[in-house]
Order: structure tokens, then sequence, then C-alpha cells
């Protein structure tokens, strides 16, 4: 029993391993840089959405999703994401559907004419120029919040005889003084803004009045004459802003009889065509 009391104690030790290091490594960073950065992304798109107008959004969604090939003269608008395009002297601003070189569209115009009646080479050309025509004329929206309201009063379509610009009241924004032919200062605006885009090419043109139609009880019925007056009125009105005498083939007042709404009284009715008449006619 002595000799056990000498013998030399035991002593046991154990480690306490700790796996993985203090810091536990750095891939949590890494998932809160993601998760910041989406959510960055998250409040971009939210305020985009709130700050842009239809077509700016467009013209962004097509940057990104391009179904066209993007010029790198595309641009121009106001706010946020916009401002003039450096280019603007020179071309047209771009709203989704491609950009437009001035020049070019003229050259493209004069080849039109060169070419129409040769066929159905002629007949694509002509119809490509009036479509052109037409892009660069509603391009303009997107140059301004001015000729974006300009532009809601306009409309256009290809048709068999031309290109047919129409020009109709709003509800809020008439063309006309009220039962005369005296232009407002909108439509003088919206006539100078045609005549740019209409000088891009030497097609002759023709006027339309329309008018809605008036209470069947009236005595004097002014729809033929003030349909005309109107016509004429614009005339004069793209002449002044630099539209050549010579271009204009004719003038036609058509009172109540082609409404372009299911309700022959209502203001939309109210309109005149500017038509920018085929060469291969």
């Amino acid at each position: 029993m002595a000799a056990q009391g000498n013998a030399a104690p035991v002593i046991i030790k154990r480690k306490k391993v700790v796996q993985g290091g203090g810091h536990h490594g750095g891939a949590w960073k890494v998932a809160y840089a993601d998760f910041v950065t989406a959510m960055m992304a998250f409040f971009l798109l939210m305020w985009l959405l709130n700050a842009t107008t239809e077509k700016q959004r467009k013209g962004i969604s097509d940057y990104f999703n391009p179904t066209i090939p993007v010029n790198r003269i595309s641009g121009g608008g106001d706010g946020a994401f916009g401002g003039n395009s450096v280019f603007a002297d020179e071309t047209m601003a771009h709203t989704g559907t491609g950009a437009m070189d001035r020049k070019t569209a003229a050259a493209s115009a004069v080849a039109a004419g060169d070419n129409a009646g040769k066929g159905a080479a002629g007949e694509g050309r002509a119809q490509s120029e009036l479509e052109d025509i037409a892009k660069a004329l509603l391009a303009r929206g997107g140059e301004s919040n001015t000729m974006e309201q300009l532009l809601r009063h306009v409309v256009t379509k290809v048709t068999d005889e031309g290109l047919v610009i129409e020009i109709y009241d709003l509800p809020d924004a008439p063309l006309f003084k009220e039962e005369t032919a005296e232009a407002l200062p909108v439509t003088l605006a919206i006539g100078g803004l045609i005549t740019e885009v209409l000088n891009l090419t030497t097609n002759e043109i023709a006027v339309n009045g329309h008018l809605r139609a008036y209470p069947v009880t009236l005595i004097d019925n002014p729809v033929w004459a003030l349909s005309a007056s109107r016509a004429q009125s614009a005339r004069r009105m793209l002449e002044a802003a630099g539209i050549g005498p010579e271009r204009m083939q004719r003038i036609g007042g058509f009172a109540d009889r082609k409404p372009a709404t299911s309700d022959p009284s209502a203001p939309r009715n109210n309109r005149i065509e500017i038509v920018l008449l085929r060469r291969d006619r």
C-alpha cells in the first residue's frame, strides 16, 4: 500500500478542437453582398417604373432585350434617362423602333420617287418611304414632354392613297376656336412639327377636313362649309411653316360624312387629315 502511494499521478489532457475557425469563413459576406445587390436592383426597378413614360420603358426594354439592331445614335427625350442626343441636329430620336437619320430618310424618299411605278420593287420602296416618314414623326414624341403632348393629337396610317396623318380634337384640347376655322396655338405647333417631317420628302400633299355631326334640328347646318374652311386653314398653316405651295394637290371638306368613331357627334370626329400622297399612283 505504501508503494502505491509513492506512484506518480496520471494526468489526462483533453484538447477542445474548434472546427472552421472563429470567424466561420467568409461565405456569409458573399451571401450578404448578393442580397444587398439584389435589393438595390429591385428598388432601382421600382423607381424606373414610376419615373419613366411608356415609350421610355419600351426603349429600355428593347435595349436589354433587343429585337432590332440598337444604333449608337439612339437616345433623346427628357428626364433622368433623356436629354437631347448629341446627334440631335442630324438625327431623329429613338423610341424603341430604330433611330432614323434625316439625310438618310431624305435620300430614301428620292430613291423611292425614282423607282416608283417600276413594278413590285418600286411599290415596295414607296411603301417603305411612307412607313419611315410615319416613324420619324412619332419618334419626335421622345424628344420632350411638349412634343409628347402635341403628339397626343396625332395618329398615322398607311393606305392605298398614301400616308394619312390625322390630327384630332381632344376633350381638353381642341384644334380650332369653337365653330370657326381659326387654328389655336396647339394646332400651329403640331403643324410646324409635321412640316419638319414632311419636308424629308417631296411627295404631293392633300388636306381633308372632317367634323362631328351636329343636331339634325339645325336650320343651317355648318358642317360642309366649316370642314372645308378648316382644311383651307390647315393648308395655309403648312405653307406658312415651310411646305412648298406647289406640293398641295387638293383640299377637301367632308363634313360629318366619315366619322372616326361609332358616335358621330363625338369630338374625336373633329379632325384634319394631311395625306402624303404616293408617288406610284
